[in-house]
């Protein structure tokens, strides 16, 4: 007798002829192999954005830091996930072919230096690849395969940093560092070499100026001509505005301002942002103290500048002045809020947005008024492949550039050139 179909199996269960045939359990996640694993022995596949380097156990994807590509690393699982697991190196034992020792031990346990252990150029390259690969998987983009990549000066660009103190429980004095990699602990330090060197300058002096009771956090800044401050104020050392010229536009900014950090590509990062396109109104969000802003106001008749931050919008009032640029109007308001209202028929848009990248208001808002022109700069692949996926098709990629703004992280910048569709395809045609 042959046997029943799947329907007449159903039917005999739901009749009570037959008894259901019982399911098989889930399987397990991945990641529950780890529950009784300590340390593991395993090679380094290659980096993935943000830095980290990516190894397998039984199949399973584990994440550790200050890793290269190559690597045969003992590793302590520090973090276990349903479908992955975090890692930390206890021992090098074969180094993968890019390795070096550490330019800067003293910057080795934190963060801020987390592929200073590369090759300068091989991190460029490492980077660029892990950035790739986030855009095409996550948001499913085919790239063209000679996307520019701009870089700089590996040591001494960084215009802004952020320091921690706490008391040094033996010597009673104050140590000024940078906090280790995932923890909260102080790591002093006394040089910098990621910094300008008036910054480094300054980071060599600032715990003669501190005292038990004084900030947990202190924000540096530096401008032209030598120019450094510190906020909060600290008796001793400059506190103020400090400003930074790129092309003709003059920036004044304090030590509390976001302002891109790299000195040396400043120049080109606006360049390549702003570009030449030209119209009647443009948009900028997340403007910050008007980096783009004030370029635009010489290329479009009105500019809209959005920003959060009263500190930044105060500066970029400021800024607007001593620019004239009478064309450009400062608004002081939350980026998804104003977005409700974005005017439609808008000839460029420019976003800028914080890690996280676009609010889900903000894309609706895009998507919905359809500006002519969108340029995105982003410092997150991930968010940046979320909101390029959603915003396609009806926006066409017009070109990708990246910029290698923090030499010694994992950090790349991404500035995407964007047209309606329609646009591009009348431009085809």
């Amino acid at each position: 007798m042959p046997s029943p179909t799947a329907r007449e199996h159903a039917e005999e269960v739901l009749e009570g002829r037959t008894p259901p045939v019982p399911l098989a359990p889930p399987a397990p996640p991945p990641g529950t192999r780890l529950i009784d694993v300590t340390e593991i022995e395993t090679r380094i596949e290659k980096l993935v954005a943000g830095g980290d380097g990516l190894a397998r156990f039984q199949g399973v994807p584990i994440f550790i830091p200050r890793a290269a590509p190559g690597d045969l690393v003992r590793a302590r699982i520090v973090e276990r996930k349903p479908d992955y697991g975090r890692a930390e190196i206890v021992q090098i034992l074969e180094p993968g072919p890019a390795r070096r020792a550490d330019p800067v031990p003293e910057l080795t346990r934190s963060s801020i230096a987390d592929l200073q252990h590369l090759e300068d150029d091989m991190q460029t390259r490492l980077k660029v690849q892990a950035v790739r690969e986030t855009l095409e998987h996550l948001g499913h983009l085919v790239l063209p395969a000679d996307v520019e990549v701009i870089k700089g000066e590996p040591w001494g660009y960084r215009l802004r940093t952020q320091l921690h103190t706490e008391v040094d429980p033996v010597t009673g004095g104050i140590r000024v560092g940078y906090h280790a990699r995932g923890t909260n602990e102080v790591i002093p330090v006394s040089n910098c070499p990621l910094l300008v060197p008036e910054l480094e300058a300054l980071l060599r002096e600032l715990s003669a100026h501190l005292v038990a009771g004084g900030p947990q956090r202190i924000d540096l800044a530096a401008g032209d001509d030598g120019a450094v401050t510190v906020a909060p104020p600290i008796e001793g050392l400059p506190h103020g505005e400090v400003s930074t010229k790129v092309g003709e536009i003059t920036y004044a900014y304090d030590a509390r301002c976001f302002f891109q950090s790299h000195r040396g590509l400043l120049p080109r990062l606006v360049e390549v942002t702003v570009g030449p396109w030209k119209g009647k109104t443009a948009v900028d969000l997340y403007s910050g103290v008007g980096l783009f802003s004030l370029p635009l106001s010489r290329l479009y008749e009105t500019v809209i500048a959005v920003e959060s931050d009263q500190i930044g919008s105060r500066y970029a009032r400021l800024n607007t002045r001593r620019n004239q640029a009478t064309n450009l109007e400062i608004v002081n308001q939350v980026v998804e809020s104003w977005a409700k209202r974005m005017p439609e028929g808008l000839d460029r848009v420019i976003v800028d947005p914080p890690r996280g990248g676009l609010a889900r208001e903000v894309r609706a808002a895009l998507l919905e008024r359809r500006p002519v022109r969108l340029t995105y700069v982003s410092c997150h692949p991930a968010a940046l492949a979320r909101d390029l996926r959603q915003l396609q098709p009806t926006y066409r990629i017009e070109s990708l550039v990246f910029f290698d703004l923090f030499p010694q992280t994992g950090h790349m910048e991404t500035v995407v050139q964007m047209v309606l569709a329609e646009e591009g395809e009348k431009k085809e045609t």
